[in-house]
């Protein structure tokens, strides 16, 4: 099988390559900066050679964007909105002259699409889009705007032998460097893991191994279209989740934070609030629904492994150094 991976060079492109290289197929990444013999150039926003690697495969899992670790200014905000939405539709164009277009398009989205709330879950059926909460910050509609324009870009690509899916993805944690595990880990280590301004939000999550394999399940199962929550089942209030990342590093405490100290945190981080404050409660009915069972349903687990992993890595990577 043949897999195309626009904007695959982040954290979740590399997990992905990794798994479905080790699996066996061909994947072709699409970059800005190609640097092996599988990245191939592309701009993501106009049409050019690298259409060619779309036409004949299999997969096209689209990733590309501005990423979101970053402060919401207008200038970024806009950059985010436009290098979703142009490569979304540039991927669209590449599948709609293909003579053989592909059997599935996978296209990146996120569950930020979903409202600020505490009172119920957000599920495919019965969530409730964002974008008009009260009592919350204004620009947090424009993240769930890019969100929807993500979509509708997809949506509206004429792909008639093509089946689309928008992956309303949480965050994946992984223990690669550089992940929002990582980011988390470390201030845990550092004393600095308690909850942000209570810690009542929700925090939704996935773990890497189950993020592979429900991307594995999406393309293999032909009645699945449209959005798909991938979270796992039980998210759970940022204190909890907090608590059990301290936890999984043997860390006994963890200094707590106000919204100021947050918004402090924040700047010097070069990130926004809103990662941490939004209720982000979504689970994945769909999924489920369709009888996809997760290995890591529960946090605590999730946190011990992935801890337990990236343990494992720097002892790997203190090995090698001394045998080097």
């Amino acid at each position: 099988m043949k897999v195309v991976i626009p904007g695959g060079t982040g954290q979740v492109g590399r997990i992905l390559d990794r798994a479905l290289t080790a699996d066996g197929h061909e994947v072709v990444v699409l970059t800005r900066a190609p640097k092996g013999p599988r990245q191939v150039y592309w701009d993501g926003v106009t049409l050019g050679d690298w259409a060619a690697e779309i036409d004949g495969s299999d997969v096209v899992i689209n990733l590309a964007g501005r990423s979101v670790s970053c402060r919401y200014t207008r200038e970024n905000l806009d950059a985010m909105m436009s290098s979703r939405v142009d490569s979304a539709r540039v991927v669209g164009a590449a599948i709609a002259a293909a003579t053989r277009p592909p059997g599935v398009w996978l296209q990146m989205s996120t569950a930020t699409i979903y409202a600020h709330r505490f009172d119920a879950p957000n599920d495919e059926h019965q969530g409730v889009i964002g974008g008009s909460e009260p009592g919350v910050p204004g620009y947090w509609g424009f993240s769930v705007r890019i969100a929807e324009n993500w979509e509708a870009v997809q949506q509206q690509a004429v792909t008639p032998h093509t089946r689309k899916v928008a992956l309303r993805a949480a965050m994946v944690m992984s223990p690669d460097r550089g992940g929002v595990f990582d980011v988390l880990s470390w201030l845990t280590r550092l004393g600095l893991g308690g909850p942000v301004a209570g810690g009542r939000q929700y925090v939704s999550w996935i773990h890497d191994l189950d993020f592979v394999r429900a991307v594995r399940f999406l393309i293999e199962r032909d009645d699945l279209a449209g959005p798909v929550n991938l979270a796992a089942p039980n998210p759970l209030p940022q204190r909890e989740f907090l608590r059990d990342l301290r936890s999984a590093w043997w860390m006994p405490f963890g200094l707590p934070a106000t919204r100021h100290m947050a918004e402090v945190g924040a700047f010097v981080l070069r990130s926004d609030t809103e990662l941490l404050l939004k209720s982000r409660r979504v689970v994945p009915a769909r999924l489920t629904d369709a009888g996809f069972g997760f290995e890591f349903p529960r946090w605590p687990g999730a946190a011990a492994d992935l801890a337990a992993r990236r343990r494992s890595g720097r002892q790997r990577l203190r090995v090698e150094a001394l045998a080097g």
